[in-house]
């Protein structure tokens, strides 16, 4: 899947897989790779970014933890975090109805 697909997306898809437990970095990375079927593996370089952005703006917060022996930054989603999932979840509805409505008209 072409990264500029992503766009604009990315943030409701991170916040989704934190969404019922918390996570570490690379546990996130596999989700995203899991639910998308293999279509979304994300580098480094795009998701550590976006998880500091999401706790900076009160989405995420981390603590450190040890998981199999190593210390990892774990994320958890806040409460703004739950109602920026919920909006996004949102946006995306609206943004697949009008795209199948654009893509996949119906013929009277």
């Amino acid at each position: 899947m072409k990264a500029d697909a992503l766009r604009g997306h990315l943030d409701p898809m991170i916040l989704s897989v934190v969404e019922h437990e918390p996570l570490h970095g690379y546990a996130i990375m596999e989700a995203l790779i899991e639910r998308s079927g293999g279509e979304v593996d994300l580098p480094t370089g795009t998701l550590y970014p976006a998880l500091r952005r999401l706790e900076r703006a009160g989405y995420l917060v981390s603590e450190w933890s040890s998981v199999g022996g190593r210390k990892r930054r774990t994320y958890k989603l806040t409460s703004a975090g739950h109602a920026s999932l919920a909006a996004g979840k949102s946006e995306w509805e609206t943004f697949r109805k009008v795209m199948d409505g654009v893509l996949r008209p119906r013929h009277a």
